[in-house]
């Protein structure tokens, strides 16, 4: 199927109307086709958001077999795991992505904001905002589609996502929606794609240093996301109101 290039079209109503047609007619396709249609519909005008945590290696191996010179931004915190910076490396070496964006918090709003690094603990919606939610805002800033790896299994809030949606004025794609931990492991084993370094540990998915902690048995893979907190996202895919 020939799929009709986004930009083409001019309001947010027209796009919403055809991502929702879109979305059907992929509902049940592989995530590789997914790849395939996000790549075809706005060619050069979509990047792939990656956090290199102990599932990125599928979709980051799946978008490398659709097209390696998609951009990847990566958001690195300021308080990242040093394993998740080396995993990161490894992956790019490996699948040889061509065009990684690393990007941090801007100088002066970290110096005016968090000097002494300690918002985390004070106010981790407000961290999350300075170190994640406006550097992503400004690294997607030359597209207008995104892909990223949520997926419907991985805790209640995530249980009914779309394969492609319209959010914050961008179309955005989760190919690996539908599938579920047999499936991730069954690709990462059948590629022999290198494990994030703590998974071994217990750390079922992966973020800041400070807000992260390991997954006891039978509970969700982020239930060691802000442990102890409401906070369930860190903002980057939560619709504001209104």
């Amino acid at each position: 199927m020939g799929f009709v290039d986004f930009a083409q079209t001019a309001s947010d109503e027209a796009i919403l109307s055809r991502v929702e047609s879109l979305d059907a007619h992929l509902r049940n396709a592989s995530p590789l086709e997914i790849l395939a249609a996000a790549a075809e519909t706005h060619q050069g005008r979509v990047a792939a958001v990656s956090s290199f945590g102990t599932e990125s290696a599928v979709l980051l191996h799946m978008m490398a077999q659709v097209d390696r010179s998609i951009p990847v931004i990566f958001l690195d915190t300021g308080h990242m795991f040093p394993e998740t910076l080396a995993y990161r490396d490894e992956l790019v070496a490996l699948l040889g992505l061509m065009d990684v964006r690393s990007n941090r918090p801007d100088p002066a709003d970290h110096a005016a904001r968090d000097p002494d690094d300690s918002l985390w603990a004070d106010d981790p919606d407000a961290c999350c905002a300075l170190r994640k939610v406006e550097p992503l805002t400004r690294a997607l800033a030359p597209f207008d589609a995104w892909i990223n790896g949520r997926k419907r299994y991985q805790a209640a809030t995530r249980a009914r996502i779309p394969v492609v949606e319209f959010d914050e004025g961008r179309v955005k794609f989760n190919p690996l929606a539908a599938l579920g931990p047999a499936e991730i492991d069954a690709w990462m084993s059948a590629h022999r794609l290198p494990q994030h370094p703590l998974k071994t540990f217990g750390f079922a998915s992966v973020g800041c240093m400070p807000c992260t902690s390991r997954v006891a048995t039978g509970e969700d893979a982020r239930s060691g996301r802000w442990r102890g907190q409401a906070k369930t996202e860190c903002g980057i895919h939560v619709r504001k109101a209104g």
